[in-house]
């Protein structure tokens, strides 16, 4: 090939680049699976409430039955649904309420489990995700 043809732009220039390194992508997508964790969540609760057949027969928890956990789960989906709406606002502060509640839904998953365990395995993989979104990325400022 030959070199006499040179790029048309300046050698000052930047070249093109798709990433903005802020961060803007995680932190939104760690708002919309909140919002989707809350809705799921909320789902979740009043099956269990609701006294749902889709749920593993017998299944045995550690504290309480089924019916409690389904309240903790519409209680938990209601306060990740508001969580999500402030991350997605950039509220001061909320990107950590948003890690608490992750965590918090993390933990009620694992206790949760008997009850439909592959399910409650997918909704902590995405509370790692959100989790790491808002530690990693939730600080940086927009450009």
């Amino acid at each position: 090939m030959s070199t006499a043809h040179q790029s048309l732009r300046p050698a000052t220039e930047r070249p093109l680049s798709y990433t903005d390194g802020t961060g803007e992508g995680w932190v939104l997508f760690a708002a919309v699976v909140l919002g989707m964790l809350a809705a799921v969540n909320l789902i979740y609760g009043i099956a269990a409430v609701a006294d749902s057949t889709f749920f593993v027969g017998d299944a045995k928890f550690v504290f309480s039955g089924l019916n409690t956990w389904g309240w903790v789960l519409i209680f938990v989906g209601a306060a990740q649904g508001l969580t999500a709406v402030g991350v997605w606002a950039r509220w001061t502060g909320v990107r950590w309420v948003g890690v608490a509640i992750a965590v918090l839904n993390a933990i009620v998953q694992m206790i949760a489990m008997p009850a439909y365990p592959f399910w409650s395995l997918c909704l902590i993989a995405l509370d790692v995700l959100v989790i790491y979104a808002l530690i990693v990325h939730g600080s940086r400022s927009r450009a």
